[in-house]
């Protein structure tokens, strides 16, 4: 099976010069943690709501500070024509949930959830992952920027 096989290809995508205020009221309007971030169709970042908690509200930011101030810019991705085991395996080791998804020319197609994997893949491969993302440690930092 292949990514573009259960990815979600209608995703929410904020601009970098959009406020986490406008950032958290598309999260809670789709009941989604994580916005891709874009310049046309074209990935630089990702927000969640972490980053707005915890970047943003540590730095004393308030919600008119733009995503670009508190986004992650360094982006894992997969892509579409993957395979589904191998993107797995990969959101396991670096511990991710959810990977935005680019075609062969780089442009976004999708996001990849851990529930999409839980939805479509076979029992063990999706328990693999979830243990593999929930093992402590690892080199995710609140503070980069």
């Amino acid at each position: 099976m292949k990514v573009c096989d259960i990815m979600t290809s209608d995703v929410c995508l904020a601009s970098p010069d959009e406020t986490i205020r406008e950032a958290a009221r598309q999260m809670a309007d789709n009941d989604i943690g994580a916005l891709p971030v874009g310049e046309g169709d074209r990935l630089i970042g990702m927000i969640t709501d972490r980053d707005i908690a915890v970047r943003a509200v540590a730095r004393g930011l308030g919600p008119d500070a733009k995503i670009r101030e508190v986004m992650s810019g360094d982006v894992m991705y997969c892509f579409e024509d993957e395979d589904l085991e191998v993107v797995a395996d990969n959101m396991a080791d670096i511990q991710v949930r959810r990977l935005p998804v680019l075609n062969r020319d780089k442009r976004m197609v999708g996001i990849l959830s851990v529930s999409d994997l839980v939805q479509c893949e076979d029992a063990e491969t999706a328990g693999e992952t979830i243990a593999g993302i929930s093992k402590p440690g690892g080199a995710h930092s609140q503070a980069a920027h």
